[in-house]
């Protein structure tokens, strides 16, 4: 861990903030923090920020009720600059959208970018925009009764990829497992953020465990 004091704050006394979900590990926001904003934010474990345009101090969700729960602040390799990775309540953006950045300037051709979040979006929205000749669709339309059969199909196909030591099959079965649970977890209007907070639960009670058995 560094000290504050090892920070290097610019001419006006300020360190970008760039604010990620982590969860989704989506860029959330570009903010600045100064020294005492920083302070803040480390004692209360919520983000608050220095507004350039109002000169003022400001902790974001104060007024909206969107805070920001701060899980780690991070510095780059020169020290002027932080990551700081947070659960949120709510959007991040003023205008309500969920990250301030959603306004695409390029994209490559060749590679694409991938997320669960992405896929999850994808996913639900072929339940409510039904699309004839999607997979997905026919899944919903037939209920939870074919999506469980499925899941149960397809661990079955994981168990018997792995028991040959077929690494490239297991890989290709448990895609299609995730892909089904996804598929379920929508049809149950369960979301990866519950998921996450799940297991970031059992690994906080997992640590606690460990730490008894080193002091015994």
């Amino acid at each position: 861990m560094i000290n504050i004091d090892n920070l290097k704050f610019d001419e006006k006394g300020l360190i970008p903030a760039i604010v990620v979900d982590s969860i989704s590990k989506k860029v959330l926001t570009l903010a600045y923090m100064n020294r005492e904003s920083l302070e803040i934010s480390m004692k209360e474990g919520k983000t608050c920020f220095w507004s350039r345009s109002r000169g003022e101090l400001w902790r974001k969700g104060e007024t909206s009720g969107n805070y920001q729960h701060i899980v780690s602040i991070t510095a780059d390799c020169d020290n002027d600059a932080l990551v700081v990775m947070v659960e949120k309540d709510g959007p991040a953006c003023h205008k309500g959208t969920d990250s301030c950045f959603t306004s695409p300037l390029w994209e490559s051709e060749e590679l694409s970018e991938f997320s669960l979040e992405s896929l999850m979006t994808l996913i639900a929205g072929r339940k409510t925009d039904k699309k004839e000749g999607s997979y997905t669709t026919y899944l919903f339309e037939k209920g939870i009764d074919k999506i469980l059969k499925k899941v149960g199909e397809e661990s079955t196909e994981v168990i018997i990829a792995a028991k040959d030591n077929d690494k490239k099959e297991t890989v290709y079965e448990i895609a299609d497992l995730c892909y089904h649970i996804m598929v379920l977890m929508i049809e149950m209007g369960i979301s990866l953020e519950d998921i996450h907070r799940e297991l970031a639960s059992r690994h906080v009670i997992d640590k606690k465990i460990k730490q008894e058995k080193m002091t015994k």
